[in-house]
């Protein structure tokens, strides 16, 4: 068994990439093959060709709906935004995936206070928020097939983000432990942690929720302690 993963990448933000990679490939028991999904290839391979979006709050914003294109229609793929620390095997991720569904989802009830995130970005409100930080996607499903580049490029944020090329049976849900959002959930439980108001990489979030983990996964990746001088902002 080999898992197609796709992660969102920002270059603001390499490090997050680095340790969300490597916290998927050592828990895994089985082969992982990790594709970041970097925006300016796929500008220059004339896939991605979406102009500049100011309410974009990441380089990956779009690009995460490429997945069953770049899979080329085929078999099961996971999309996770870079801002992610896996604490358990891809393997009981992979469990859940049902062919009854095009997407599976955690279906949170996400509605944030908060007007700023990460390094200075508005924190936006919408319908179905965050449901798309971590799918499940079955790119072979016969109503993933509309996810063609033509379409990426040109439907609205709204559109994308809520899923909307799909009937609402179609979106699978998953527990919430696999995207779970650090500082809003307390339930200490998590598989897979989702910092997405800002993470240990920010200075303004040292103290997040599993910051400490997310250090020792660092130290792990790096062979040492992680200093000021790694900050992102």
């Amino acid at each position: 068994m080999t898992v197609k993963f796709y992660i969102g990448y920002d270059k603001r933000e390499d490090i997050a990439y680095q340790i969300c990679r490597r916290s998927i490939v050592t828990q895994s028991t089985v082969n992982v093959n990790v594709s970041p999904l970097i925006k300016d290839p796929l500008r220059s391979q004339g896939i991605y060709t979406r102009e500049p979006d100011p309410k974009s709050s990441t380089d990956f914003t779009f690009t995460r709906f490429l997945v069953p294109y770049l899979n080329n229609y085929s078999g099961w793929a996971v999309f996770a935004d870079c801002d992610f620390l896996f604490l358990s095997d891809v393997r009981k991720l992979m469990e859940y995936a049902d062919d009854r569904y095009a997407v599976m989802v955690v279906k949170h009830n996400y509605q944030p206070t908060e007007t700023i995130k990460m390094d200075g970005k508005k924190q936006t409100q919408y319908p179905r928020k965050n449901w798309s930080s971590l799918m499940l996607v079955n790119c072979s499903h016969e109503s993933n097939q509309v996810l063609t580049p033509d379409l990426v490029n040109t439907a609205t944020g709204s559109y994308l983000h809520r899923f909307q090329w799909l009937k609402d049976e179609e979106i699978g849900e998953l527990p919430y432990q696999w995207n779970y959002l650090a500082d809003w959930y307390y339930t200490g439980d998590a598989q897979a942690v989702h910092f997405t108001v800002g993470g240990p990489w920010f200075r303004n979030y040292t103290n997040v929720q599993y910051a400490r983990e997310w250090h020792y996964m660092f130290e792990e990746t790096y062979n040492r302690k992680f200093t000021d001088s790694d900050f992102c902002d």
